[in-house]
């Protein structure tokens, strides 16, 4: 391993100086050329290992006003992102696809080898992580992209335990619990936060006593929505009489919720307070939730 500051980056190539006079050219990838290119980015210094360069990078980025919240709601199947205006979902459910293959190869090994199967286990496990993160990746992209064009503060639910709901015991099929337990609710957050970190857009974390009821309270009128078998992720509110979706419901909820957050961390200004008291109010006027299926995320690929 090797960390030095005494190198310079010129026309694509890291220049690592081993003597005097002479320096070892690495070549850096089009998007990390890309990124140390952007305004305000600085290289401060370098680690490299045998098969790995990593680059410490800073950045001084202007301060993002926010004007609104969008609520992210972490689903097995999707993302859901959304506020009193419009919601998207973002579909993940090749990342289910993707678990079930890796489960199925790994279960039909039949070698009586420990060493070999573990190896081979550790194969497949990591393309299910490389591939499943991809997926997140380009979700969480768009999503952070949307934000700083709108100027939206991101809210984010904490379901931190949330395993223990799927354990040994709880009533629930195997299968079922191995489909729950294997999902990266934790991949998603990590990704918005960074990005969202580098770019300085505000990431609101709410915590559990804040987000309880997110998905069951009916945005227009705050009474509890009820639940049907035949409607699934459905819901259904006897006083406004329409049957909404449960996953645009919590991150229109989650939205309004993180807004009286933010609010309160800002300068007492008359238009934070006014939309701070409509939010504890519950909105009393008529509110819309358009839903919008986001763009195709990526290419096919192979699972």
């Amino acid at each position: 391993q090797l960390s030095c500051y005494g190198f310079k980056i010129e026309s694509g190539y890291l220049l690592i100086p081993v003597s005097r006079g002479k320096r070892f050219r690495i070549p850096l990838t089009k998007h990390t050329s890309e990124v140390i290119s952007q305004q305000g980015a600085k290289v401060r210094s370098f680690t490299l290992t045998r098969n790995r360069l990593s680059l410490c990078i800073a950045r001084d980025p202007p301060i993002i006003e926010c004007v609104s919240t969008v609520g992210v709601d972490r689903n097995l199947r999707n993302l859901t992102v959304g506020n009193d205006q419009e919601t998207h979902h973002y579909d993940l459910s090749r990342s289910v696809r993707i678990a079930n293959t890796t489960v199925r190869i790994i279960a039909s090994f039949t070698r009586d080898d420990a060493r070999t199967r573990t190896t081979i286990a550790s194969k497949y496990g990591q393309r299910r992580t490389t591939r499943t993160s991809h997926l997140l990746h380009n979700a969480t992209k768009t999503i952070v992209a949307l934000a700083v064009q709108r100027k939206t503060a991101i809210v984010l639910e904490n379901i931190e335990g949330i395993r223990s709901l799927y354990r040994k015991g709880n009533g629930q099929a195997r299968k079922y619990r191995g489909r729950m337990n294997g999902w990266s609710f934790g991949e998603a957050q990590r990704q918005i936060e960074y990005k969202a970190r580098w770019i300085e857009l505000p990431v609101i974390r709410l915590s559990r006593r804040e987000t309880r009821g997110s998905s069951v309270t009916c945005p227009r009128c705050g009474e509890r929505l009820q639940s049907d078998k035949r409607l699934e992720r459905k819901l259904w509110c006897g006083k406004c009489r329409i049957v909404m979706d449960r996953d645009m419901v919590a991150a229109i909820n989650m939205a309004r919720r993180g807004w009286v957050r933010f609010a309160r961390s800002r300068p007492p200004i008359a238009e934070a307070q006014g939309r701070a008291g409509e939010a504890v109010k519950g909105n009393p006027t008529p509110t819309v939730i358009p839903g919008v299926d986001a763009p195709k995320l990526t290419q096919p690929t192979m699972s």
